[in-house]
């Protein structure tokens, strides 16, 4: 059995996780500049933040748009009686959705579809309409970007 150290969510902490999540290719030495430590200590208190789960992972920000997908959209989804692990088996078949999330009250599920146009709504929901109840809402714009919530005191 392994046993994770617990980090310290204290000011540096935050600033780096900040910097990380704005662009995780931020180097070292820039990081090291904002939190005013070395390089070799922010290593480690990265280091420190991956074994202890803070830090999960680095990803890519990919614009849909520049891969030609103008459009994205939200679909709530609510399988019909007896369908839910069918239109979960489903979901994970569409390569248009980016993002699904099962949640709690009348629909299972939160889809993020991308498109490269209104038509291809249709081949997204088509083959839900037997298996679920949908109701789909057009994103306009990113009013909040993915971000970090308040950091628990320490």
């Amino acid at each position: 059995m392994s046993f994770v150290r617990k980090v310290t969510l204290d000011g540096p902490n935050r600033t780096i996780l900040g910097a990380l999540m704005a662009d995780a290719r931020t180097s070292l030495r820039t990081l090291a500049d904002k939190v005013g430590l070395s390089a070799p200590a922010v290593r480690e208190r990265i280091r420190q933040m991956e074994e202890a789960g803070v830090i999960q992972g680095y990803a890519a920000d990919v614009s849909w748009a520049a891969l030609g997908y103008g459009l994205q959209a939200i679909v709530r989804i609510e399988p019909l009686p007896g369908k839910l692990r069918e239109v979960e088996r489903t979901l994970q078949d569409m390569p248009q959705i980016v993002q699904c999330d099962g949640v709690t009250g009348d629909d299972c599920f939160i889809a993020r579809v991308v498109l490269r146009d209104v038509a291809d709504l249709d081949v997204v929901l088509d083959p839900l309409h037997v298996l679920a109840r949908t109701s789909t809402a057009v994103i306009k714009k990113a009013t909040i970007p993915l971000r970090a919530p308040p950091y628990p005191d320490s």
